[in-house]
């Protein structure tokens, strides 16, 4: 296992990056670096491990080899577990394992809390995952969950926008603002509508 492909995985805002070792037909194994590192904290362990997985060591975003976030967009605990989410659909994995270390440990934890029928282990490394009150559990889960699979499905929706007249753009304006009058609409749409060479 000492050899590893490099992937990369395409985002809104550009890549994530991951280290993979072993055979794709082999049993799924995402590991998950801690705070400020990035994919090499397994590169000493992974060779260790059973041969019989696919492992394959992101880099959060911002770390690594994997793209930045727009400068000014803080980089929140959820998105991380959003980043595994991503990671996760691209390699059209079911159900894996998750392996996280530190912070990895935590956002490995809390994706487990989120999607548990998409994980059969939990490997922590010098981390205690994720713990929330009782009381607050259910509601958080059923929001957090929202959150992420509405942002990934929009995304995957993501075409080129249509142009059209601006006749037709106030009309559609209006269809989806139903509280807005023609000339609020036509105000709006003054600094709201881009003119493209299509329209």
């Amino acid at each position: 296992l000492g050899m590893f492909s490099e992937l990369k995985f395409l985002v809104p805002w550009g890549h994530v990056a991951a280290k993979a070792w072993g055979h794709s037909e082999g049993h799924p194994v995402l590991c998950l670096h801690g705070w400020l590192d990035n994919a090499n904290t397994f590169d000493k362990l992974i060779p260790l491990l059973p041969r019989d997985c696919y492992y394959v060591a992101m880099d959060f975003s911002g770390h690594g080899l994997s793209s930045h976030r727009p400068a000014g967009c803080p980089y929140h605990f959820l998105d991380y577990v959003t980043d595994v989410r991503r990671v996760a659909a691209a390699l059209q994995w079911r159900r894996f394992t998750l392996m996280g270390h530190s912070m990895g440990g935590a956002v490995a934890g809390m994706f487990c809390f989120l999607y548990p029928e998409m994980v059969d282990k939990l490997i922590l490394l010098e981390s205690l995952g994720f713990l929330l009150a009782p009381e607050d559990t259910e509601a958080w889960l059923k929001s957090k969950r929202r959150v992420i699979d509405t942002l990934l499905s929009l995304e995957a929706k993501q075409q080129t926008p249509k142009a059209r007249g601006p006749e037709a753009a106030l009309q559609r304006l209006l269809e989806a603002n139903s509280h807005l009058t023609a000339e609020g609409g036509a105000i709006l749409l003054q600094r709201g509508a881009t003119e493209t060479p299509a329209g």
